[in-house]
């Protein structure tokens, strides 16, 4: 551990962070990464905002944020650049003097083109750059992956523990005060890893539910014990066909016997329930959404088109869905209940439709530029219902209704995963009798909005059905894609 001549410790922040779809022939460019720096990097995190003790207790020296919505691999380019911009910030404050320790703001399921570990190899380089005695606590998604490049880079590492994650920010928090008590003790704990050979779309791992809700209830017992300092476990990437992609537990503490009995414990139990995972939200496929949606006596009816979740990976361009939905009568009729349909991206539809009268007549293709596996370009053939400018994610925006069916078509990608993303461009869930949108489990507004929903099992580059999407690469064997001659070892391996 590095010994600043300063009264306070140097800390410095940086963040890189996205999930990628290697089944997604989206490819994340500069675009689908804003950047962040100086204080509003450091004032994003609440327990070293200002006014807090932590925001006393060392100095935060900010690099860089850059974290997208999730999508297809990053372009190599694309990962270079911001590696060296993150690098050469973190080599402009060791050039003022020692690093105490690094604050890394990472997901786990990042992947690259031509790589297989992107964070591994990130946070590698930023261990070789500071040296073996600065501290390094990395905060993650449980939908991420970890390797031993990676464990082997920190000293510290955790993930969140709930699923939607309503918790993101108290994990980077908990990362964060991680590292100062760290600095404050002098010591850096040992990890206990264990990985688990199982591999399960976010969808059926939810912990609203169980077996997952269970499962992830026994860490905070575990945290508890004086001999451990974090306990996690990361569910994984399954829309990602890398030899990493697994489910992992990670137990970080100071006693080698207690952290290895520990995370064998989870490991195990995570194992033994491997069987018992099912879809958080009712599944069922498109029509029998819309059938169930149409039928229900109160809305509105959700409907996840859960292949295309640009949460997920998906591009957001699939038009699979959409039309299915044209093709409905039911749906498209001038006296047809609302039904709202978000969404495609279509830069090119987007600069006729921005020139084209509120109100008038259309007919235009949109989407499937970037997948078009699925599905072609959609005909859509309406009225202009309204245009928006000035979303920072989707650019401008056009509704374009087709009898009761509003579908919303966006200048770039964006996930419409919150009711007031609706209500923003004048769309109101409540007065529809049936949503559906791009997404997988509902996030929590539109959870606590919905009257009723079907998860669609509707294809795209985060297909829930595994099989169809095809893995070739993942370490095998690995439930639920093959049997067991015989039950895993599930021990710990001890790294310091």
């Amino acid at each position: 551990m590095s010994t600043s001549s300063s009264t306070l410790p140097r800390i410095a922040i940086a963040g890189f962070a996205i999930e990628s779809s290697t089944f997604s022939p989206h490819r994340a460019d500069f675009r689908d990464f804003p950047i962040v720096t100086g204080d509003a990097l450091v004032n994003r995190y609440a327990s070293i905002a200002p006014g807090t003790q932590l925001r006393d207790a060392a100095q935060w020296l900010p690099v860089l944020g850059a974290r997208a919505i999730p999508g297809g691999p990053v372009l190599a380019n694309v990962y270079a650049s911001i590696r060296t911009q993150i690098l050469d910030g973190l080599a402009a404050l060791l050039a003022e003097g020692p690093l105490d320790g690094v604050f890394l703001d990472i997901h786990g399921a990042m992947s690259v083109d031509g790589m297989d570990d992107a964070e591994g190899d990130f946070v590698s380089a930023v261990r070789a750059l500071v040296g073996p005695d600065t501290v390094i606590s990395a905060a993650m998604d449980l939908h991420g992956n970890v390797t031993q490049p990676l464990l082997d880079a920190v000293n510290l590492i955790t993930c969140f523990r709930l699923a939607p994650h309503e918790d993101a920010w108290e994990t980077r928090d908990r990362a964060i005060i991680n590292l100062v008590d760290a600095l404050r003790q002098g010591r850096t704990p040992l990890k206990a890893w264990v990985r688990v050979p199982i591999l399960l779309p976010g969808e059926k791992t939810s912990t609203r539910v169980e077996p997952a809700k269970s499962l992830y209830e026994r860490i905070p017992a575990i945290e508890a014990l004086p001999e451990v300092v974090d306990a996690a476990i990361w569910v994984g990437y399954a829309w990602a066909d890398e030899p990493r992609c697994n489910a992992t537990v990670v137990v970080t503490g100071y006693d080698r016997e207690v952290i290895a009995a520990r995370a064998h414990e989870l490991a195990r139990a995570f194992w033994d329930v491997r069987d018992e995972f099912e879809f958080v939200g009712p599944p069922g496929t498109l029509a029998e959404g819309v059938d169930a949606g149409l039928a229900s006596a109160t809305h509105p009816y959700l409907i996840s088109d859960s292949g295309d979740n640009p949460g997920a990976g998906g591009t957001g361009d699939v038009t699979w869905t959409l039309t299915q939905l044209l093709a409905d009568e039911r749906l498209t009729a001038e006296d047809s209940p609302i039904t709202l349909c978000a969404s495609v991206f279509d830069h090119e539809a987007l600069e006729v439709l921005a020139q084209t009268p509120i109100g008038a007549p259309v007919d235009i293709a949109v989407g499937a530029r970037v997948d078009s596996g699925p599905a072609g370009p959609a005909r859509v053939v309406g009225i202009l219902h309204s245009l928006h400018e000035g979303d920072p994610a989707a650019g401008r925006i056009a509704v374009i209704r087709v009898g009761g069916l509003h579908v919303i078509v966006t200048e770039f990608r964006k996930a419409y995963h919150a009711v007031t993303d609706f209500t923003a461009i004048g769309l109101s869930p409540a007065d529809a009798q049936i949503v559906v949108t791009k997404i997988g489990y509902l996030e929590p507004e539109l959870y606590d909005v919905q009257r009723g929903w079907t998860l669609a099992l509707t294809p795209g580059g985060v297909d829930q059905d595994l099989e169809r999407l095809g893995h070739h690469r993942i370490d095998r064997p690995m439930f639920p894609f093959d049997t067991f001659d015989h039950e895993p070892a599930l021990e710990a391996v001890i790294l310091p």
